[in-house]
């Protein structure tokens, strides 16, 4: 052990084979030697490539296993929600028993992994091994500071994407074939984001609203493409970019559950679409009569339609003709304070708009009935 703290006791141990330990006095000695070194490579090669499709083989495993068991949370969330049926039960079966095999093979690749990665260790220093590059890349072990946006950046990042590429999503919205959205996106792969998938659904709902019913649904297909891509992302722990081949590549290969599980959150979109538009259009046609209301309110608040129709009988009839004497006459049948309530809501509902005249009379008979009492 050294001062600076690094044992180098490990090396005492290293067996470097140069393949000159031994020579033939009948054979071409250097002839022997390249004969040996070219057997030790292949070898070597061997080993190498023998660990790397352990590697693959192991990581295609896990990710069959993710499928499988997001195929089976979807098959038992659908037989929860519509009840059991054989074709159910049978399709569940069948994925419990792929999922049980993919285990066993995934402790089976976990075992061999191991195994080989002992034997590596084992393995003695040579002439190529000792000279070889330990690094073929140096990486910096520095995580970059995580800026948290706040809402108005948010809002305003939003609006340059869409400013920028709201139209390249409206294109690929449109896109009806699995190669040509492929390879739009491999064209775009910028595209393939959170951004985008909600403003497909948007797209949706403002077609709705208009009553494009078929392009309300051809651009939700493919607003639920975008999706299952992000989803498989989110599985694989992967950047979006980096993994939309393997969506169009199961997706193409009619994978009945995978299809299934497509349509039917297609179909859900398609009812959130009509149930958002549904809310939007009620909301704006509450809005514009709330907004007419306000328009003909009269000088005291009151909204004259709705003054009107709490009149009784006989005042009604004398406002649809425009009668003033019909007016008052239907005044003098009612008794004095629910004539007053009556036409004083006219009034401030504009209704009914007093004259100076009015008033005066007004004041005449109110002094004359006093009189009277």
């Amino acid at each position: 052990m050294t001062m600076s703290g690094v044992d180098y006791s490990v090396w005492d141990h290293i067996y470097v084979s140069d393949d000159e330990d031994a020579t033939c006095p009948f054979v071409d000695t250097p002839s022997l030697f390249r004969m040996r070194h070219r057997s030790r490579l292949e070898k070597m090669v061997e080993f190498q490539q023998r660990g790397e499709d352990l590697e693959t083989s192991f990581a295609e495993c896990r990710r069959l296993l993710e499928e499988a068991q997001g195929r089976l949370a979807y098959l038992e969330e659908r037989m929860r929600e519509g009840g059991e049926d054989k074709e159910s039960e049978a399709e569940l079966k069948k994925v419990q028993a792929e999922i049980k095999k993919l285990k066993q093979d995934e402790e089976s690749f976990e075992k061999l992994l191991e195994e080989h990665r002992k034997e590596e260790k084992k393995l003695p220093w040579n002439v190529d091994t000792i000279s070889k590059d330990g690094f073929s890349k140096s990486v910096l072990n520095i995580k970059p500071l995580s800026k948290e946006e706040t809402g108005e950046e948010k809002v305003e990042n939003h609006k340059n994407f869409l400013g920028k590429y709201g139209e390249k999503i409206k294109h690929f919205g449109m896109l009806r074939h699995w190669d040509d959205s492929q390879q739009y996106q491999s064209d775009h792969p910028h595209l393939v984001c959170e951004e985008t998938a909600n403003y497909l659904v948007v797209i949706c709902i403002e077609y709705e609203i208009d009553e494009k019913h078929a392009l309300m649904e051809q651009v939700a297909h493919q607003a639920i493409v975008m999706q299952f891509i992000l989803d498989l992302a989110r599985t694989l722990k992967v950047d979006p970019r980096g993994c939309f081949r393997q969506f169009f590549s199961k997706i193409k290969t009619l994978d009945k559950p995978y299809q299934d599980a497509f349509e039917h959150e297609l179909e859900m979109l398609k009812e959130r679409v009509r149930s958002s538009a549904q809310t939007r259009m009620e909301k704006t046609v509450k809005e514009l009569e709330e907004e007419e209301i306000q328009k003909r309110l009269g000088p005291g608040g009151l909204d004259p339609v709705e003054v009107y129709e709490s009149l009784p009988k006989e005042l009604k009839r004398s406002f649809d003709e425009k009668n003033i004497q019909m007016l008052q006459e239907a005044m003098s049948m009612l008794d004095p304070e629910e004539g007053k309530y009556h036409l004083q809501r006219c009034i401030d509902s504009g209704l009914w708009v007093p004259d100076s005249r009015g008033d005066e009379d007004g004041d005449e008979d109110e002094d004359g009935d006093k009189e009277e009492d």
